[in-house]
């Protein structure tokens, strides 16, 4: 295997402002350009305009670098944290060829790229390119594993080899999950949807090339295959396993891991009983992604990121009125007033697979992890890690809901959190990523 170059959807709009630094060669034509331009849909074809250039092209263009190390682009307006609470645009810069297709009625614009550079602005965006060494390098190497296993899975969707469905209904269950499978032109998303790409915005740290580079080629194996190695903010306490979350299959290196040196005391963490759920999630049990510690905290945590501090236990507190209207709106449903929301099945880490809302109208069970998220905030809910304990009723229509959870993410595979104070503590990077993928293998793959 040689390293691949791959392509990267940044933004999908009606319009693209984009800028050209250095000498871009329009692919299949003899015009070099650079400056200031737009890219937009006029008479169904893709029209690029700047002060001394306009041309139309049918359904893509390329701009191509003079020379790859020296010359960038720059795409204004890119939407970060995509419906997440602390969503914002931002200009950003990026190093290779710049690739404008229509989708649609829109615009879409995608960074063809080295892997290997990719990954030194991936670890510097999901995280502080300030971050200690040792987790720099267990970033890479999950965020390489990572993306040729989705590289790997989209070719087999596309052959037929593997199946793309991510929702299952019935007249009484609503179940979904969200995967890859919806990019089509592109391998990954710039987003939290994939994992964060920046471009080499977020790059100012010589420890972020140096992780990358000495772990050019490594990727995390099992058996023969590249792990999908998934990843979170804070498992909080106890990581899920992969099938709770995404596909059912289950995946032997995405198994539940407790998230310290042993079982916490004094916690029965058999969460099918909810009694257990409740003392976990209310209770403050030992783990490596419990930490108060601000050091610590700016390693994962984005200035973005740290307008959000309660990350391994919370509380989010709904009225009645704003709780039935968020549901219908997220949902589509209108389940009258919200009588009770009722936990159906939990993983591994407490998190809710599947949760019953019972309605004066309606009542229906949604899951999985994300669509519960999705429907109980007007971003995403922190994970689906909570509890629910109603307020007083009226005519039998409680009047709050309180919902008190733990954990940031998914929580699959590793988290970043634990690994930040893993790093800290002095573990390597290879124990880091054995510890979260068990049964895994490290191995150079090109």
């Amino acid at each position: 295997m040689q390293e691949p170059v791959i392509s990267v959807g940044i933004i999908s709009s009606q319009k693209i402002r984009f800028e050209l630094h250095g000498g871009y060669i329009i692919q299949g034509r003899n015009e070099w350009l650079r400056g200031a331009y737009t890219a937009e849909i006029k008479g169904g074809k893709i029209l690029i305009r700047g002060e001394k250039f306009s041309s139309q092209f049918d359904d893509e263009v390329l701009f191509e670098p003079d020379t790859y190390k020296d010359d960038s682009f720059k795409l204004k307006d890119v939407i970060i944290g995509v419906q997440f609470h602390w969503e914002r645009k931002e200009t950003e810069a990026f190093r290779g060829t710049l690739r404008i297709i229509k989708e649609g009625d829109k615009i879409t614009a995608i960074n063809l790229i080295r892997l290997e550079d990719y990954l030194v602005s991936v670890i510097s965006s999901e995280m502080s390119a300030k971050s200690s060494l040792a987790l720099l390098k267990a970033h890479a190497v999950i965020s390489r594993s990572w993306l040729i296993a989705q590289i790997e899975r989209s070719r087999a969707v596309k052959e037929g080899s593997e199946s793309a469905v991510s929702t299952i209904t019935s007249d009484n269950e609503f179940i979904r999950w969200y995967d890859r499978e919806d990019h089509q032109h592109y391998d990954v998303c710039a987003d939290d949807h994939c994992q964060r790409y920046q471009g080499i915005t977020k790059i100012f740290t010589e420890a972020a090339q140096q992780a990358v580079a000495e772990t050019r080629g490594l990727a995390l194996m099992y058996g023969d295959t590249v792990c999908d190695a998934r990843f979170s903010k804070s498992c909080g306490g106890i990581s899920e396993a992969f099938e709770n979350v995404w596909g059912n299959n289950p995946t032997p290196y995405l198994i539940p891991v407790i998230d310290y040196k042993f079982e916490p005391d004094n916690y029965d963490i058999r969460f099918t009983n909810e009694r257990n759920a409740e003392k976990w999630i209310k209770g403050n049990p030992p783990a490596f992604c419990n930490t108060t510690d601000a050091k610590i905290l700016a390693q994962v945590l984005l200035d973005y990121d740290q307008e959000t501090r309660d990350f391994y236990r919370w509380k989010v507190v709904y009225k009645q009125k704003e709780l039935s209207e968020l549901i219908k709106a997220k949902t589509g449903h209108d389940f009258g007033d919200i009588l009770d929301l009722i936990p159906v099945e939990r993983g591994a880490s407490a998190r809710l697979i599947k949760m019953k809302i019972t309605g004066s109208k309606k009542e229906l069970i949604i899951g999985k992890e994300l669509e519960i998220r999705r429907a109980l905030s007007k971003s995403h809910l922190y994970s689906s890690a909570f509890i629910i304990e109603k307020g007083p009723e009226k005519d039998g229509v409680p009047s709050s809901f309180t919902l008190t959870g733990a954990g940031w993410g998914h929580g699959v595979g590793l988290c970043q959190i634990g690994a930040a104070v893993m790093a800290e503590k002095g573990f390597l990077f290879d124990e880091i990523l054995l510890h979260y993928y068990r049964n895994a293998r490290l191995k150079t793959v090109y």
